[in-house]
C-alpha cells in the first residue's frame, strides 16, 4: 500500500493556506514540559478543515457536489469548504452525534442525512450513486491524510527540538499525516497515539499488527466521539509504519482534562481534543518536551459548564 509522503503533505500546505489557519504552539506550564497545538481555534473550531480544503481542491470535478459521513468535525469543515466554493454538500450523520456538531454542520448550509451510527458509511455509499456527487471520506483518503500532516509540519516548525508529539486517534487520519511528517523530519521524535479505553481498536491493532475493529455498540459508549471510528487499511497502514505506541486513558480523565484545559489555559476543548491532554498528565513524566495536539473544541456547552466546575485532580 501506497503511503503518503512529506512532499504531498508539504504540497498541501500551499493548497490549503488560505483557508486554514496557522496555530501557534502554547506552553502549558501546569502540565510540565507541555505545550498545546489549538486546533480549536480554526475557523471551524478543528483541525479537519486542512484535509477537506485539500481533499476538495484534487476532486476531478466538484461542480457537482461533496458528500461525505462524519459525527460532526470533518462534515463540519467540509460544508465549510463547499460553501466558500458555492458547491452542494451532503452529510450523512450519525444519530449519537452532539447537537452542537449537528447544528453547527447545518449552518454551513449543507444537507443533513442523520441515521443510526452503525448506518453511516452504508448510507453515504448508496446516496453517492444515487447522487452522482464525489465523496470526501473523513480519514480515508490520501489527501486528507496529506491535509492533515500540515499540523506536523507546524509543530515542527515552531519546536524542531520536541521530543514527543501526542495526537487523537480515532480513524487515524490526524495521526497518519502528522506521524509521517515527524518521523521524515525528526525521526528522534516519539509519535504517541491516544485512545479511550473504550474505543481503543486502534491500540489493538498497533499490538496486533493488523487492523481490528470494535463493534460501534462498543465505541460509542465513550464521551470522546470523535474516537468512535475505526481505522481504514490505509490508516493502519501509516500507523503502523510511523507510531511509536498507542496509550489509552479513562474516560473519568477525559473529562478531567477539559476543565483543565478550560481553568487553566483558557481553551475549550472537546473529549476528543482533550485526550492527549489526559495522556500526558497520565503518562507524560518520562516524555520530555511534548506537544499535544487538542483536535477541536466543538462541545456542547452545557457538557463543557459541568466539566468547567469539576475539582482540580490531585
Amino acid at each position: 500500500m501506497e503511503l503518503v509522503t512529506l512532499e504531498r503533505v508539504q504540497q498541501a500546505a500551499e493548497t490549503i493556506a488560505d483557508l486554514a489557519v496557522r496555530t501557534p504552539l502554547i506552553p502549558a506550564g501546569w502540565a510540565g514540559r507541555l505545550w498545546l497545538k489549538p486546533e480549536n481555534l480554526q475557523p471551524v473550531g478543528a483541525f479537519k478543515i486542512r484535509g477537506a480544503a485539500n481533499a476538495v481542491a484534487h476532486l476531478t470535478d466538484s461542480a457537482v457536489g461533496v458528500l461525505t459521513h462524519s459525527s460532526g468535525n470533518h462534515g463540519r469543515a467540509l460544508g465549510y469548504v463547499a460553501a466558500s466554493l458555492g458547491i452542494p454538500c451532503v452529510i450523512v450523520v450519525p444519530d449519537a452525534a452532539p447537537k452542537v456538531k449537528i447544528d453547527a454542520m447545518r449552518a454551513t448550509g449543507a444537507e443533513i442525512v442523520i441515521v443510526p451510527g452503525a448506518e453511516r458509511e452504508s448510507t453515504a455509499a448508496a446516496l453517492l450513486t444515487e447522487r452522482g456527487m464525489q465523496l470526501v471520506p473523513p480519514y480515508d483518503d490520501p489527501d486528507v491524510i496529506a491535509g492533515q500532516g500540515t499540523v506536523g509540519l507546524e509543530i515542527l516548525a515552531d519546536a524542531p527540538d520536541v521530543d514527543t508529539v501526542v495526537i487523537p486517534v480515532g480513524g487515524g487520519g490526524l495521526a497518519s499525516g502528522v506521524s509521517t511528517v515527524v518521523k521524515a523530519l525528526s525521526p528522534r521524535t516519539r509519535v504517541i497515539g491516544v485512545e479511550p479505553e473504550l474505543a481503543a481498536d486502534a491500540a489493538d491493532s498497533l499490538r496486533q499488527r493488523h487492523r481490528v475493529v470494535w463493534s460501534p455498540a462498543a465505541t460509542y459508549r465513550t464521551i470522546a466521539d470523535g474516537a468512535r471510528t475505526a481505522l481504514s487499511e490505509l490508516t493502519f497502514a501509516h500507523i503502523d509504519a510511523h507510531v511509536d505506541e498507542i496509550v489509552t486513558i479513562s474516560d473519568d480523565e477525559i473529562r478531567a482534562a477539559v476543565g483543565l484545559l478550560a481553568r487553566r489555559s483558557h481553551l475549550v476543548a472537546e473529549p476528543t481534543g482533550a485526550m492527549t491532554t489526559a495522556a500526558h498528565l497520565k503518562y507524560g513524566h518520562t516524555w520530555g518536551r511534548t506537544v499535544a495536539v487538542i483536535s477541536g473544541g466543538n462541545i456542547e456547552p452545557s457538557q463543557l459548564a459541568e466539566l468547567v466546575v469539576q475539582t482540580d485532580p490531585a
